[in-house]
Parts: structure tokens; sequence; C-alpha cells
């Protein structure tokens, strides 16, 4: 079949899914452009595949994209593991459907910055089974017909993952209002010169993670304990000649939220240029992540530049 074989409804019905596929496809590979990939890849297999056979569409593009995703996943920890520095998932902005469904707690955990770092422990089956029902409350025999495996091993499995990801400490729930007051705080506490107002706004055992894919300057390892990180970031945030240079000129910055946390999002001359998410949870900040690898940044900069974002919190830094 070729392209021109859809009809107008079953290409519809395609794009009504994609966001739901999006979304699927990041939480399981943790890269935004990869995703896209994916799904696109599955739109081939929907347009050359017998349409009318096709009882249960939903199922069968999510089974499809699924075990694709499986698939990709087994190269792609072989690239990470050669990646130069700390590899961190590609930040995906407020607003982006890419982000999926945000009514439960859960699901809203299931797409953090921190969760998705911490998911690359999983072996694929356990992140798929997880994200499946953790993040679209598909049920166990649903998940058991797209995986292969018994309804049984379907709940043993997302036991396990559960267990895998489990955090004794609870994510603070943003809204975007919630999302800038954090982000002026610390700011203003980064900006200050001193390393105490930041001590305060960390948890004891923060962690600092920054990727650069060796393409940015970065720390190469993650670093803890909140005296540590809180040096870091007064030192990151004394500004210089030499660092407006690296970066190509003096960025804005701005406050946003990325992956459902806060976010600082670093501007130049209107190309967004990095984003550091802050996990807020009920006992302060427990991780400053930074994304400043231009490769991954690609979707948060269509977006940004697609957004009405106000304006910087500083201007030129």
């Amino acid at each position: 079949m070729t392209k021109e074989s859809l009809r107008p409804d079953e290409l519809e019905a395609f794009e009504g899914f994609r966001p739901r596929l999006e979304a699927i496809a990041y939480r399981l590979l943790g890269s935004a452009a990869e995703a896209e990939d994916a799904v696109q890849e599955v739109f081939l297999r929907w347009e050359a595949a017998d349409r009318a056979q096709i009882r249960v569409p939903e199922a069968w593009l999510t089974r499809v994209l699924t075990n694709l995703c499986l698939t990709q996943l087994g190269s792609a920890r072989a690239r990470r593991e050669v990646y130069v520095g700390q590899w961190l998932p590609e930040p995906v902005l407020g607003g982006d459907p890419m982000l999926g469904p945000a009514d439960t707690a859960e699901q809203r955990d299931s797409v953090s910055t921190a969760v998705l770092v911490l998911m690359e422990r999983l072996t694929p089956n356990e992140r798929a089974v997880y994200v499946l029902r953790e993040a679209f409350a598909y049920s166990h025999a649903e998940i058991a017909e797209m995986l292969d495996i018994t309804e049984v091993g379907s709940q043993q499995i997302f036991h396990r993952a559960k267990q895998h990801l489990a955090t004794e400490r609870s994510r603070a729930d943003v809204d975007q209002a919630a999302a800038r007051q954090v982000v002026e705080e610390f700011l203003a506490a980064a900006t200050s010169g001193r390393t105490e107002p930041l001590i305060r706004l960390l948890t004891s055992d923060a962690m600092g993670v920054g990727d650069g894919g060796g393409k940015v300057p970065a720390r190469t390892k993650p670093f803890f304990g909140a005296e540590a990180v809180a040096k870091f970031l007064r030192g990151l945030f004394k500004p210089a000649e030499a660092k407006r240079a690296a970066l190509g000129g003096s960025p804005d910055i701005y406050a946003w939220t990325a992956n459902g946390s806060p976010a600082l999002v670093a501007v130049v001359d209107g190309e967004l240029i990095g984003v550091m998410t802050l996990e807020a949870t009920t006992d302060g900040i427990a991780a400053v992540l930074s994304q400043v690898n231009r490769d991954k940044l690609g979707r948060a900069a269509r977006q940004w530049a697609a957004s009405d974002h106000g304006e910087p919190l500083i201007k030129g830094w």
C-alpha cells in the first residue's frame, strides 16, 4: 500500500492517537527525538497494514510502538554506555502533549526527569510494563497481550519495577505559578554569591547532574550533598565573560516547567541553549539537572519558539 491508499478517516484516526503514542515512546526511550522517530515508524506500518483486519486500532498501534521501543532500548543502552559525560533524558517543556496524561500523581511522576533517570536501571520489559500500567492505565491483560507475556507475569514485572523505583521522598506538585516561585527563590539564592541561601533550599542529600554530551562543558559525574551542590551553583551563576563566550552571548533566564518540575530556561538571542530542572520535593530541592547538549534540546527549542513565555527573570546574565 502507498500513503495515498490511506482513507481520510484512517489518517485522522492515527493523528488522533499520535500525541498518546509519542507520550508512551518518550517515557520508554527518554528521548523526544527518538520518540518522534518511533511513532513515525509506527505510522509507516499502519499505512502498510491490512487495516480492515485491525479491530482495535489503538491497541494495535500501541503494541507495535511498544515492541519497536523495546528493540530500540537495547541499542540505546549500548550508545549510552559510551556517551561522553553523564546521560540525561531530553527535557520536555510544560504544555507539550508529549508529556501525556497528568491527572494523577503517578502519571506526573512517571515523566519527571528524576524518574526517567531511575528507569534506566530497569530492564526493557520492566520499563514497558511500568509505563503502560502506571502512566497509561492499561490493564495487565492488555499489557500481557502487547508484550507476549502472561497476565501474572505482567503483574510480577510491574511489582519489581515499582520496587526499583521506590523512593522515600514525595515530589511536590507544582503548577506554573508555584514553579515560578520556586525558580525565583532558587535564582535569588544562586546569584547571591553565598552558599547558605542555596543550602537552605536543598535537601541534605541533593544531587547535581549536567549533560553536555561532550559538546558543551558540564560536570562529567553526578555530585552529592547540599554543600557541594551549593558551591557548584554559586560558581556557575557568577557572571564571567568567558562563560558568556562559551554560551555564545549573554543569556536571558526564564522560569518555566520541564517534565512537570520547576525549570530555568536559558535563551541567547532567542535560541534556547539550556534547561535546568529542579526536582522539587516536600523536603526541598533534591536534584538540579542541567541539559545543555544542543542535540537534545531540539523539541524543547521548537516549543519554546512557538510559546508566549513572557519576560525573563534575568535579562542578559
